[in-house]
């Protein structure tokens, strides 16, 4: 039964009605600039057909929101008056919750909400499914309630309620190619002024091949706060060189003349920072010309400079991108999200993805866990089905 189907059959079964429609929001996949959407610098992302099926109605003259994952096969109803205080098991309903407590607070005046919503993309594997579930949330109300925002404060919204609901500093990049995404193509974006073009990805007889590791990171848990403020403090020493807001805004001659100020975690945070934007700028210029095995090279390079300046790789990473970077055919490989675990990108063609599939099974053998990979081509943005 596909998902529509499902939606609708549990939505009844759970709520006594119908939805009165069904959105799509997708997850994403960075083809390149890891950690620099939140030091305002650049990234190249995709859209990809894995997502958040959500279906919604309303309750008249209320202020509930009652929210069922077909995953966790849970419900949990809240007030928009009260912030969720639940914890372990129950996290996933703060991203729900928290985008119509946030919609809200923004002074957007509208009724209770029922939402149930089951999803494809692996959960804690760096592809975004918070993201994709935040603005599939904040695009239903949207739309059920006719409510006047456009889109880029939409996208704020979302951002806004995973950093103060949920407790995490991201970036705007997932919440942006959640909204924005385009089929056939990958999205240049600057991730201060939130400006963006799309660059059309023509690999030719290659393809993308996303790794699950199946290694679980858990951003609000993780170390990914604490990468945040290592990048703030490297700011503060960069600003005895010259005046800036964020990492976006310094160079190599920059880093060089501070380096010796820097402490030593600061020193590697600021150089991979300062670098993956320049790659992203050199990537987009590889893509137009339809050079991939430039764009497979800036991969690697990418994946380098997370594993040895901003460290968070991990062993299980480190193996899936060294195993598919020796086989004749790949172009690229690198660890994609925030790190601590989730998924790698690869560059690889077509023909050989059998090879690399075959040597999964040393993975297995050596971590006693099982990858899974999946094959993503670009996909659009929120839309209802």
């Amino acid at each position: 039964m596909k998902n529509k189907d499902l939606l609708i059959e549990k939505h009844k079964e759970i709520f006594g009605e119908i939805p009165e429609f069904i959105v799509h929001s997708p997850g994403r996949v960075n083809l390149i600039g890891e950690h620099t959407d939140y030091n305002d610098g650049f990234v190249l992302p995709i859209a990809i057909s894995l997502g958040i099926d959500l279906a919604i109605s309303r309750i008249p003259d209320s202020e509930v929101i009652s929210v069922y994952s077909l995953d966790k096969e849970k419900k949990i109803v809240s007030l928009y008056a009260y912030l969720m205080k639940s914890s372990g098991s129950d996290n996933w309903a703060n991203y729900p919750i928290g985008v119509v407590k946030t919609l809200q607070n923004h002074g957007h005046k509208f009724g209770g909400v029922r939402i149930s919503f089951t999803g494809s993309i692996p959960e804690g594997a760096g592809v975004s499914s918070s993201a994709a579930l935040e603005v599939a949330t904040a695009y239903a109300v949207q739309q059920l309630y006719k409510l006047k925002i456009k889109d880029k404060d939409l996208i704020r919204y979302c951002q806004q309620a995973e950093h103060e609901i949920v407790g995490v500093k991201c970036g705007i990049m997932d919440q942006f190619t959640a909204k924005f995404g385009k089929a056939g193509n990958a999205m240049f974006l600057d991730c201060r002024s939130l400006d963006y073009r799309y660059i059309p990805l023509k690999l030719k007889s290659a393809e993308l091949i996303i790794t699950n590791s199946n290694i679980s990171h858990k951003l609000s848990t993780s170390k990914y706060n604490e990468r945040v403020f290592e990048c703030e403090e490297a700011v503060k020493v960069l600003n005895e060189v010259k005046s800036g807001k964020s990492l976006r805004d310094f160079n190599k001659d920059d880093y060089e003349k501070a380096r010796e100020f820097f402490t030593p975690e600061e020193k590697k945070r600021a150089f991979h920072v300062i670098t993956e934007n320049d790659r992203v700028i050199e990537a987009e210029k590889s893509l137009k010309q339809g050079d991939i095995k430039k764009f497979g090279q800036l991969m690697n390079d990418s994946h380098e400079s997370l594993k040895l300046y901003f460290e968070v790789s991990c062993a299980e990473l480190d193996w899936l991108v060294e195993t598919a970077q020796k086989i004749d055919g790949c172009y690229g490989s690198r660890m994609i999200g925030a790190g601590f675990g989730g998924c790698t990108l690869t560059l690889i063609e077509k023909k050989v993805i059998p090879e690399y599939i075959s040597k999964l099974k040393g993975y297995q053998e050596k971590f006693g866990i099982a990858a899974v990979t999946y094959e993503v081509t670009p996909s659009n943005g929120v839309h209802k089905l």
